[in-house]
């Protein structure tokens, strides 16, 4: 069965974590989520359980792996699906120094021909999609060549399903981050790769902000992804069930989201887990909402503690509605004051 990519979270190192992702799954039951990039070789000789655990309800679920080895990603893939992931993919995108170190990531664009030896050899030993994430050139490439040609070598290998951050990377002078902002976007190549292949599943990645943005994409390839738009301020994705995935389940508020949250915050806790390691990710709930700057600062000051309980969320959710009828009172006291002028 090929995955619904209409509406993905990126895997980003160090934010989409397994709490992040039950955290996002509280506000789109639908989008696909994937995990942080987990080397081949650190699932094959590292410690499984902290790697790839996960929630049940995370599902859709990726597993993104970094690796150029073929038999090393094979084995990799397999355990990853026998971990319970819905998809494996690979990373062809990631531009940091770490990462070209080990010979994967970004630089791979460089050799289309061991990607292509990669993905099918992941294929042939799982039964679940196996994607690719790639950029579409690095460095001096020229990126209607480069892209093209290494879609076109997984496309041959069976891949069908490519998602394409449409900006270079530059492996010799900018930083991952300067690489996520400072080499131009070029959505139109994107495009034109989904008019050449129809038949290849096409999403596009970088430098979307919002959903009517996201929704725009659609009218060229299969599916949007997005990265840390989502992160920053995850409850634009809200609506996404609804406008997506045409799911007319009530969408829920910022308010029910943490109360559901307090349970998972309690477990969390109860099994050694610091409250922080879920708090961190939800500074931008509130993001340009009344009591937002309090609810960052209620629990910077107090969920990072080793000693901090789940009580922590329910005290920051009093602090926003708190602020909530701080606001609602003032306004009260605006509207009467303006009549009684007005009398």
């Amino acid at each position: 069965m090929q995955p619904d990519l209409t509406f993905c979270v990126a895997p980003m190192m160090a934010f989409t974590d397994r709490h992040d992702r039950f955290f996002l799954r509280l506000i789109t039951r639908h989008a696909r989520l994937y995990t942080e990039m987990v080397t081949a070789d650190a699932i094959r000789h590292g410690d499984r359980n902290r790697l790839l655990d996960f929630n049940v309800e995370e599902h859709p679920l990726a597993l993104q792996l970094g690796g150029s080895d073929p038999n090393a990603l094979c084995e990799a893939a397999k355990i990853g699906e026998d971990w319970g992931y819905d998809e494996i993919n690979l990373n062809v995108g990631c531009p940091s120094d770490r990462v070209q170190s080990g010979q994967f990531g970004a630089c791979l664009m460089q050799t289309p021909d061991l990607v292509a030896e990669c993905m099918a050899a992941m294929a042939h030993v799982v039964d679940v999609p196996v994607t690719v994430k790639c950029r579409i050139g690095v460095d001096e490439q020229d990126p209607h060549e480069a892209l093209f040609t290494l879609v076109e070598k997984c496309a041959d290998a069976g891949v069908s399903q490519f998602i394409v951050h449409a900006r270079k990377a530059w492996l010799d002078g900018l930083s991952a981050k300067q690489n996520r902002e400072i080499p131009p976007l070029d959505y139109q190549l994107v495009y034109e790769l989904k008019k050449t292949h129809p038949q290849l599943t096409i999403v596009i990645n970088g430098g979307i902000e919002n959903l009517p943005d996201a929704q725009s994409h659609l009218d060229h390839v299969d599916g949007v992804m997005l990265g840390r738009a989502a992160y920053k301020n995850p409850y634009l994705m809200a609506t996404v069930d609804q406008q997506f995935f045409a799911d007319a389940r009530a969408v829920p508020s910022r308010h029910e989201i943490v109360e559901q949250l307090i349970p998972y915050a309690e477990k969390l806790v109860a099994s050694g887990v610091p409250l922080h390691a879920l708090t961190r990710h939800l500074m931008g709930l509130y993001q340009g909402q009344i009591g937002g700057r309090q609810w960052r600062r209620y629990l910077s000051e107090n969920a990072p503690g080793n000693d901090s309980s789940a009580s922590v969320l329910a005290a920051a959710l009093d602090v926003v509605r708190g602020c909530e009828r701080k606001q609602a009172d003032h306004q009260a006291a605006y509207a009467a004051l303006s009549e009684t002028s007005s009398l």
